[in-house]
């Protein structure tokens, strides 16, 4: 099998870029599509200094539905003539489906600790001015699939619930190189806290990464931060992926172990930034502003407190 070149791409999006990867395939594949500007802004140029061009992309594949990942794909798919495949695991394609889902998530998880009036139509208005179309995706997947990109080139789809119930991970087949979006947030990125949406699905998620899929090069959807703060790049060699997984690993059970003793503890409301979950932040060490969106902090502990109530 030739070797496939995979190229980061980096679109500009406030103090912040938002990262996609181009796999030089045959049939030539966008993995996550940043937000509505991004294949303008960011895929469009870099792919012409490349010698390739966006209409020639065939495959959009979606790691989860985040907005900042899944907010260029119809922008994008318009851009290929909407001759490419958009693909995305069935859990998470309502957010692609539908601007509503994004509020209905914000509203059902962390919007119920922000205690902020103009939450929802903070979010209702980031989606309208983020994500370019709702759309119906051309490919729903579970995990288990192999996805053709011409010649000798194949994909193969990995089911990696946690940070959301649809997140995927994509992996070249023979080369191992492998997009795990955000599934994999050592201590998070610039909040500085591990966001994930179920604990256990997220560790299971981690510890079959680590000892199944053993990535060659792991591609991460942000730049996520070691313990001593600073950021990984988003392009890992097999050592760095090594070390992020068992990292994640670590943090995750440390933060289990806080959680537990919190909810244990019975949850308190207090006029803290981080109430109910006081004693979380005060054990960790955590001083990031919980308020700022995506908000991981109040997303992962509103995970472990459902997961212990289902389990009390």
């Amino acid at each position: 099998m030739a070797d496939v070149k995979i190229h980061p791409i980096v679109s500009p999006w406030g103090r912040f870029g938002l990262y996609t990867f181009f796999i030089d395939a045959p049939e030539p594949a966008i993995v996550d599509t940043g937000i509505a500007s991004s294949p303008a802004k960011g895929m469009a140029p870099a792919l012409e200094a490349l010698g390739r061009r966006i209409e020639d992309v065939r495959w959009i594949l979606l790691t989860h539905g985040h907005i900042d990942h899944i907010g260029g794909a119809h922008a994008l798919w318009e851009a290929t003539g909407r001759r490419a495949q958009v693909v995305i695991h069935e859990a998470d394609a309502h957010l692609l489906r539908s601007r509503q889902a994004h509020v209905d998530e914000y509203l059902g998880a962390r919007g119920r600790y922000l205690k902020d009036p103009d939450g929802a139509a903070k979010v209702t208005a980031a989606a309208q001015a983020v994500i370019s179309g709702e759309m119906e995706p051309t490919l729903l997947v579970r995990g288990g699939e192999t996805l053709a990109l011409g010649g000798d080139v194949t994909v193969s789809v990995h089911s990696i619930p946690g940070h959301t119930a649809g997140s995927v991970a994509y992996v070249v087949d023979g080369q191992n190189d492998v997009f795990v979006g955000d599934a994999v947030q050592v201590h998070g990125a610039a909040n500085g806290f591990p966001g994930y949406e179920n604990p256990e699905a997220y560790r299971t998620s981690l510890q079959y990464l680590r000892d199944e899929i053993d990535p060659q090069h792991l591609y991460l959807g942000h730049p996520y931060r070691r313990a001593d703060g600073v950021a990984y790049g988003v392009e890992l060699d097999r050592t760095q992926a090594a070390e992020a997984l068992r990292e994640s690993i670590e943090i995750e059970g440390g933060v289990r172990g806080a959680a537990r003793r919190c909810l244990c503890g019975g949850l308190l409301e207090t006029d803290s930034a981080y109430s109910p979950f006081d004693p979380v932040a005060d054990e960790l060490g955590y001083r990031g502003d919980p308020t700022l969106e995506p908000s991981p902090f109040f997303t992962t502990l509103h995970g472990y407190r459902t997961q212990y109530n289902q389990k009390s």
